[in-house]
């Protein structure tokens, strides 16, 4: 039991350390900020159940990024939002500052695959080495950065049609 709570304890210390990072990563699929703090509530209770199942890897970090990006998958299949809401829109209308500073990156990001967007956003966004990157999506580097070339050349190619 000793070495569950320890384990629990190092979980906590971890989340609370990257709670930013997790809600950034969230939220680029969700765009939405309830959903993204939804998505990291049901992510640390999967990561929770694991180590309840002895399922607690040697690194934290590759293997709680893994649950939260099968979890954000997970959520945008189960909830496809194609249009704004009303209640959405409203809030925006509301809004009082504008916020133009990314506007072309993430639409161009929004038109990628989300394999695809996810390689991106954990290199560029969350600044992971491609090896970390490869060991959380449990694919081959060499494999990781095709994709992560190839994503860059799609991105490059929405942005320049949005011009």
């Amino acid at each position: 039991m000793d070495k569950k709570r320890k384990l629990i304890d190092e979980l906590q210390a971890y989340l609370l350390e990257n709670k930013n990072a997790h809600y950034r990563l969230a939220y680029s699929y969700t765009k939405h900020p309830e959903d993204a703090w939804d998505i990291i509530q049901e992510s640390v209770e999967k990561a929770i159940r694991a180590i309840h199942k002895s399922n607690f890897p040697e690194s934290i970090n590759n293997w709680f990024y893994r649950i939260l990006i099968n979890t954000s998958l997970d959520y945008l299949r189960k909830n496809k939002r194609l249009i704004l809401t009303e209640s959405n829109v409203l809030e925006r209308m509301l809004e009082h500052e504008d916020h133009y500073e990314n506007i072309d990156l993430e639409k161009a990001m929004d038109q990628i695959p989300s394999e695809i967007k996810t390689i991106i956003t954990l290199r560029y966004f969350e600044d992971l080495k491609i090896s970390d990157i490869a060991i959380m999506l449990d694919q081959n580097e060499n494999t990781i950065k095709t994709k992560l070339y190839r994503g860059l050349r799609l991105l490059r190619l929405e942005m320049e049609e949005d011009l």
